[in-house]
């Protein structure tokens, strides 16, 4: 039986990334994936669906281009022509992860891996200091390993509403992102991140939308400023969003609701179809042996470093529970990597600093604490906020459009804690945002920073100012 430096059960953004910086060190690694490489995100997340959000885009922005100046007569588009696209774009991206993992020291097995109960270790290994290595099956072959990476990622959450189960008129991202056919109308439970996506999706497609939220508001998480004037623009646009409602059922294509609030009348609604996207649960699924394995709301309990409370366990990603972005999972394989290889200095996740981006149109793109979470933390803070419309490039390029950029300073040190931002495409500046978070800027370097003119970035320096 071959042993290995390293196992990783899972194939997305944490365990394609720990392979490849663990291999690239000379260490051995076997890598299982059941499904395809890029796990989600690349194959049913984030790459699908901003490849159909794009060509959206491009349908919406032919048939309003009149605003610049521009005359465009019988713009049609072709869904399953937008399909292909996707798939295409996926499948590369999949033989890229491919080419990245292909040397001497990683091995890629296609299967559902299992850990086994732990080798006790003999005498004579016990006599030489061998450190206990884990055990993992995959069909009917077992592999040992000195350290084993739990990277098993998410899946859907279904909810106990009654009239789910077995519906053929029930979708989740999984089911929509495969559809040939556009549906005649949506309902879409649940307002986070990934509905919001998807109404962003259908209603630029021609395809009426209704957003059912539980909470008091849409994208609950975010600056509620921010989240404020998306709202207004989409029901602007037609978009029904019914907040503080709660679904009771669903009998075929009607979902029956009830409001805690004035935001709506309606007792039911009926649609072709109704995608349910309420959020997504760490997957355990082949982890029962590892006795003792730490849990917190059904999540594996990790230190800075994603190492378990169980020697040589590490595990990163959404397994973890912290946070469920692609770019958190690969951030936290390279800092669980560098533990076990002993790199000095030792990394740590700044999680104060994480980026996130909502990709609706327009994208709101956000880093740090929010005033509201500032109050409940009893941090003194000033807010600096600016509409869009400061920086030149985004006025020539979207029309009627306001947006908003606020940053939350520290009121003591005037450290940025914060960045919040509404308008295009504040997803390709968020980044320089991140940075001055992580790296405890304060607005007075901040203000040193030099952005190229014109550029839409440029809004971070006016804000500050």
């Amino acid at each position: 039986m071959n042993r290995y430096f390293l196992a990783i059960i899972g194939g997305g953004p944490a365990g394609y990334t720990a392979a490849e910086k663990a291999s690239k060190a000379g260490k051995d690694v076997i890598l299982f994936e059941q499904n395809a490489l890029g796990g989600t995100c690349l194959n049913v997340g984030c790459i699908p669906t901003k490849s159909l959000l794009y060509g959206a885009k491009q349908y919406y922005n032919a048939t309003h281009a009149q605003k610049y100046g521009v005359s465009a007569e019988n713009v049609t588009f072709d869904f399953a022509a937008m399909q292909k696209r996707k798939t295409i774009v996926v499948r590369k991206l999949v033989a890229g992860i491919k080419a990245r993992l292909n040397n001497d020291h990683c091995t890629v097995v296609n299967g559902a891996a299992t850990v086994l109960p732990p080798l006790a270790p003999s005498l004579e290994e016990r006599a030489g200091g061998e450190v206990c290595g884990v055990l993992v099956s995959c069909g009917d072959q077992t592999y040992e390993a000195e350290n084993l990476m739990i990277c098993t990622g998410s899946t859907n959450f279904v909810p106990p509403i009654p009239g789910i189960k077995d519906n053929p008129a029930i979708w989740d991202s999984t089911d929509a992102l495969a559809a040939t056919e556009l549906p005649a109308s949506i309902i879409i439970v649940g307002g986070g991140v990934i509905g919001m996506e998807f109404a962003t999706l259908y209603h630029e497609l021609g395809v009426p939308v209704t957003v059912i939220e539980a909470m008091p508001s849409i994208l609950p998480n975010l600056d509620p400023e921010v989240v404020q004037i998306l709202l207004d623009k989409y029901r602007k646009a037609g978009i029904q969003i019914l907040t503080s409602t709660k679904v009771e059922s669903i009998d075929g294509n009607t979902v029956s609701i009830s409001s805690s609030s004035s935001s709506t009348s309606l007792t039911s609604l009926t649609s072709d179809k109704i995608l349910v996207s309420v959020g997504r649960r760490a997957n355990l699924q082949g982890l029962e042996a590892l006795d003792g394995l730490e849990f917190n709301r059904g999540a594996i309990v990790v230190d800075e470093f994603c190492k378990t409370n169980l020697p040589n366990v590490y595990a990163c990603g959404d397994v973890t529970g912290k946070i469920m972005l692609a770019h958190v999972a690969s951030r936290q394989a390279e800092v669980a990597v560098g533990r076990m290889l002993k790199e000095i200095p030792l990394q740590r996740i700044a999680y104060n600093a994480i980026p996130s981006v909502v990709y609706t149109n327009p994208e709101i793109a956000s880093v740090g604490i929010t005033e509201q979470q500032a109050e409940s933390m009893s941090i003194p803070v000033e807010v600096h906020k600016l509409p869009m419309t400061y920086s030149g490039r985004f006025m020539a390029e979207n029309e009627g459009e306001t947006g908003l950029c606020k940053l939350i300073l520290d009121a003591k040190n005037h450290s940025v804690l914060g960045v919040h931002c509404i308008g295009n495409p504040c997803s390709e500046f968020i980044a320089a945002a991140s940075f001055a978070v992580r790296m405890g800027y304060t607005a007075a370097e901040f203000r040193q920073v030099v952005f190229p003119h014109p550029t839409v970035s440029e809004i971070l320096h006016e804000t500050i100012v």
